[in-house]
């Protein structure tokens, strides 16, 4: 039996990690074996924290470095369920991790889309052709309450539409959700 790789993404602040947590919640409230994934980078809030805006945390069972496998972490066959944060963040070849997991369990990653230049991330873009089910969890612009489609990076108060390729982690106070009219006024 082959179960499914879902794939649901947002805008930055879009409740992507407070739906993690609650999912998470759920299986462990009924007593299933749980694993959550975040790529090691990602130490924003710890190095095995994951948390949301909201005040949910929850600890991460895995953290992924850049080239490894996520194939050899577990015995997958005794997994419920896989929760993926910033699976954005992965390989497109760790992606195709997940998708051979799905062998023996579920998988639902998180993350965004696009980076702040509106380009797929690697990451992303292998869940788009992938999954098998893809939502979006939608949020507003944070100018104009439209539906946000953008992470926009700003700088003392104005967006930016160039820049470097490097990873750039952060929150409100490097990026903003905005809707794609809201990006092209506020980005130079």
């Amino acid at each position: 039996m082959t179960y499914k790789l879902y794939f649901r993404y947002g805008t930055m602040n879009s409740s992507k990690t407070a739906n993690l947590i609650m999912i998470s919640h759920f299986y462990k409230s009924r007593n299933k074996k749980v694993v959550i994934i975040k790529p090691s980078l990602d130490k924003r809030f710890g190095i095995n924290i994951i948390k949301s805006r909201s005040g949910l945390e929850e600890k991460a069972d895995i953290l992924i470095e850049k080239n490894s496998s996520i194939l050899k972490e577990y015995d997958w066959e005794k997994v419920n369920i896989v929760l993926v944060d910033e699976v954005n963040f992965l390989s497109p070849e760790q992606v195709d991790d997940l998708r051979k997991i799905t062998s023996y369990t579920p998988v639902i990653a998180y993350g965004l889309r696009t980076d702040y230049k509106v380009t797929l991330f690697p990451g992303s873009k292998r869940m788009m052709e992938l999954a098998d089910s893809i939502e979006e969890i939608k949020t507003v612009c944070t100018y104009c309450c439209k539906k946000a489609i953008i992470n926009m990076k700003h700088f003392n108060g104005k967006g930016i539409k160039i820049g470097n390729d490097k990873t750039d982690l952060g929150c409100e106070e490097k990026y903003l959700a905005v809707c794609w009219i809201c990006w092209c006024k506020n980005t130079s």
